[in-house]
């Protein structure tokens, strides 16, 4: 199943938007079928109009019981899973002088509970299609972030290196069943969430871009997809200091409390 000239049974979440959107075309274009999911069912009705091997599972990630009702119509339509993309996610930054668990809470919920829903459901279907003879693949999209503590980034960045210890710890126990678990960390890409950051964001990319390295990560079953490599390995080397150092440098990208900014929720659709 590592030819990338294979048809697949993909299933990608948060399908609608940002690096989701670009995914989803570049695999459809690929011939690939594709189970789309997002929260908004146009947007998603749009999106697969043109593709008639397209599924439409309109849903909220952080509804277990949604979630396992999509992947019963998914195993209706596919039979199994040759990947699973995990890429739905939201971001909100928190302001330590106004501090709100409830910011931390609806963070998590789409970025580390909604993915874990989302393995619990995708897991039979890849192992059905590693019984057939695949090579099958679960994947999610963490962040950049989860390498180094961030000013304003305690929701987002925890969510995602949450996420990214989740992960790694399954690929130890998933090794032995022939899934292949890989982490994709992307830094600044431009979305409809990253348009709304008022901090300057080195080595920003475009969605096409990055959908293009996500895809050539996941057909070599790359273990940890990051790019901008020039910014995404700064990062690791920098999370990798002494933390008296790290929070020294750190503390120098923080700034003076700003409850004027704008932190209302957005997700990835």
């Amino acid at each position: 199943m590592s030819d990338s000239k294979t048809t697949r049974r993909i299933w990608l979440t948060g399908a609608t938007s940002g690096i989701g959107l670009a995914l989803a075309r570049q695999l459809l274009e690929a011939g690939h079928r594709v189970a789309l999911s997002a929260r908004n069912p146009k947007a998603l009705a749009e999106l697969a109009a043109p593709y008639p091997q397209a599924l439409c599972l309109p849903l909220d990630v952080s509804d277990r019981e949604a979630v396992r009702e999509a992947t019963r119509c998914l195993e209706s339509a596919f039979g199994g899973l040759d990947w699973a993309i995990l890429n739905a996610g939201t971001c909100e930054y928190l302001d330590a002088q106004a501090f709100d668990s409830a910011l931390v809470e609806r963070v998590f919920a789409p970025n580390l509970f909604g993915a874990i829903y989302c393995v619990e459901a995708a897991l039979p279907l890849l192992r059905r299609a590693r019984r057939e003879g695949g090579a099958p693949v679960l994947a999610a999209t963490s962040s950049a972030a989860a390498y180094l503590p961030l000013p304003r980034a305690e929701a987002y960045g925890a969510s995602k290196a949450a996420l990214s210890h989740f992960l790694e710890s399954l690929r130890l126990d998933l090794d032995a069943e022939g899934i292949d678990v890989s982490l994709i960390h992307p830094g600044f890409v431009r979305t409809p969430l990253t348009d709304r950051n008022d901090f300057p964001m080195p080595c920003r990319v475009e969605p096409e871009a990055a959908a293009r390295v996500i895809v050539a990560g996941l057909e070599a079953h790359r273990l940890d997809i990051h790019f901008p490599r020039r910014f995404t390995l700064w990062l690791k080397l920098l999370g990798s200091l002494p933390v008296g150092l790290r929070h020294r440098i750190g503390r120098r990208l923080s700034r003076a409390p700003a409850h004027s900014l704008d932190s209302s929720p957005e997700r990835r659709p």
